[in-house]
């Protein structure tokens, strides 16, 4: 599940070479909204929809696919792998600040401290290439971070739902409501693409983001829940951001600097912080573990 998520900055790099950015992210998520569909409707026992909850999943639709994963896809375009996968690794903070906005989490010294940290960790990765929209990463970086905090209102939100789908169904839900949502920029941009001429690389990626980062790898991650807790889940997403700098590093040639090592050390050490010091109050009003997965 890490590796497939943290080839997916890879594997997404090389496919944007080929397809642009709104084409691939629009395709991307109604080719996963396609697959998700035998998947939903062969499943014996499936939960059915809700009318009562159309408007949730409307905004979840919104925000934790078609905001979060265009989000991504477009940013990756603008920065690195390396900057990609550890700003999204930043989520968990956005989280837990909104999560304490509405009570379900409480803000200890140590929690706010793995927040500082991150955000020194992010103004570093910021730096390497200058305070400039042009020519850098901070475009791509701040398009990606808009990404992680549309997933982390997803996560909050998700709450009110959770409890009452599967993970199989709300995944389906969500990618229902999304694809549509993004439906009009997969017509409008494929009509402007020429299909004939995008080579297998892209295809592959195409394919690859649609049905292995956003299909399979989910199911993995909810088929491990069933017996890992959740936090011990979580433990395995350290490794997605070294993954991915490290393969970017070798597989595309990014540059191994230390803006890159010492923003990313401060991001995971605060990241670590502030989910490390958990308090049993703090359990009790745990956000559902259908939105602890990556938003890659």
């Amino acid at each position: 599940m890490v590796l497939i998520w943290a080839l997916n900055f890879i594997i997404g790099k090389v496919a944007l070479d080929h397809i642009e950015p709104l084409t691939l992210a629009s395709f991307r998520v109604v080719l996963a909204a396609i697959l998700l569909t035998p998947i939903y409707a062969l499943r014996a026992g499936r939960q059915k929809f809700s009318r009562h909850d159309l408007g949730t999943f409307a905004w979840l639709g919104l925000l934790g696919v078609a905001g979060n994963q265009m989000l991504f896809t477009v940013g990756l375009n603008y920065t690195t792998a390396g900057h990609s996968s550890l700003v999204i690794a930043t989520g968990p903070i956005a989280i837990l600040l909104l999560a304490s906005l509405r009570g379900l989490e409480s803000l200890t010294t140590k929690k706010l401290s793995g927040m500082a940290l991150c955000f020194a960790g992010v103004t570093l990765l910021a730096l390497e290439h200058g305070l400039k929209l042009q020519g850098g990463t901070l475009a791509g970086d701040l398009i990606t971070l808009t990404g992680t905090m549309a997933f982390a209102v997803y996560a909050v939100l998700a709450k009110k739902v959770a409890s009452q789908y599967d993970t199989i169904a709300m995944n389906f839900f969500n990618f229902a409501f999304g694809a549509l949502m993004v439906l009009p920029i997969a017509v409008w941009r494929g009509r402007e693409l020429d299909w004939a001429a995008v080579p297998w690389q892209g295809w592959a990626g195409l394919v690859y983001m649609s049905l292995f980062a956003s299909v399979i790898a989910y199911l993995i991650y909810y088929w491990g829940l069933k017996y890992l807790a959740a936090s011990r889940m979580a433990a395995f997403s350290y490794f997605l951001p070294v993954i991915a700098v490290w393969l970017g590093i070798l597989l595309r040639g990014e540059p191994a600097t230390m803006q890159l090592f010492g923003g990313g050390a401060l991001i995971l050490v605060g990241v670590y912080l502030t989910e490390l010091h958990t308090s049993p109050a703090d359990e009790d009003d745990e956000l559902p573990d259908e939105t602890r997965g990556s938003d890659a």
